[in-house]
């Protein structure tokens, strides 16, 4: 008897974890960009959302080499859910820039805040424009980053070439590094500001953003038209003068293995529960229902078109 009784016990606990293994919470990755980026603070948040509102799914949200590698990431299968630029995510799709062949195995879900491309060097360089940068070691990003196609980009339209200063693939915050210790001379980071690599760096010494000139921003739109000009004011980062640059736009996408179900329930999270955003990032008070499709680059993922639709 007791044997049985003692089996009956186990049978249940059998039961009872096959029905807790079955309940089947989907653990989602979120590929986000380096500590001290603005992806890895509100992809935080995200995961935050989706593990407190998202019925049947948990989210981690990790770091990454940022837009190019979170493209090729989430097509590989490597993540569910990824912060990109959304230039990056139409070059994707187009299989251009960077992209040799069409990568294409992910769907919009939202668009997020603008991404500033900063020119970052010390105040005391004597750079003050894009063509002081001649000569000079630059940190262009992580190698396939948004950032360096950004650079690329820019660098180009002014006539520089990689050829003509010295190159240094570097996450932010170790492109901040390298300005105070004087190991290079500057940096591009595209983030939404404040950025907390140029937080971290102009702590420790001053710092000036670089400014781009409208003839040069409108070649640059001409060219690229996911770039929009973007007045960066002197209080952001304390710097003697406002700056004028560009800005390309943040945006979510996801996995087309993701199911329609699964991104809907995730989508009406987010805009449900943007006040975590907010609270998270000062660039997450840019995250709205008003704007969430403006400049969207790529086809939507039918499980936030399913949302958008309901609340029109």
């Amino acid at each position: 008897m007791m044997k049985r009784g003692l089996l009956a016990v186990l049978s249940l606990m059998l039961v009872m974890v096959a029905a807790a293994c079955s309940k089947g919470d989907k653990d989602l990755v979120i590929l986000t960009g380096g500590e001290q980026g603005t992806y890895y603070p509100l992809g935080g948040a995200l995961a935050q959302i989706i593990n407190d509102h998202a019925k049947g799914m948990t989210a981690t949200a990790v770091t990454s080499g940022a837009s190019v590698v979170n493209v090729n990431d989430v097509n590989d299968g490597k993540g569910d859910l990824a912060l990109i630029q959304n230039d990056v995510a139409y070059y994707a799709v187009q299989g251009s820039q960077m992209f040799q062949t069409k990568v294409n195995g992910f769907k919009g879900v939202a668009m997020l805040y603008p991404e500033v491309v900063q020119i970052v060097a010390a105040a005391d360089s004597g750079i003050a424009s894009v063509d002081d940068l001649k000569g000079k070691r630059i940190a262009v990003g992580d190698q396939g980053s948004g950032a360096e196609v950004n650079a690329k980009q820019i660098l180009d339209i002014h006539g520089i070439t990689y050829d003509d200063i010295k190159v240094e693939y570097m996450a932010f915050s170790d492109a901040a590094g390298g300005i105070q210790d004087g190991n290079i001379d500057a940096a591009f980071i595209t983030a939404g500001t404040p950025t907390g690599a140029i937080e971290a760096l102009k702590a420790n010494r001053a710092v000036t953003i670089v400014t781009i000139s409208d003839e040069k921003i409108a070649e640059l739109a001409d060219q690229y038209p996911y770039y929009t000009s973007f007045n960066l004011p002197k209080d952001v980062y304390g710097t003697e003068n406002d700056a004028k640059t560009v800005a390309v736009g943040a945006m979510l996408v996801a996995s087309d293995d993701m199911s329609e179900d699964d991104v809907y329930k995730l989508t009406k999270a987010m805009f449900e529960h943007l006040d975590v955003f907010a609270a998270t990032h000062q660039r997450g008070k840019d995250i709205t229902l008003d704007s969430a499709l403006d400049g969207m680059s790529v086809n939507i993922h039918a499980g936030a078109q399913k949302y958008y639709d309901e609340v029109k």
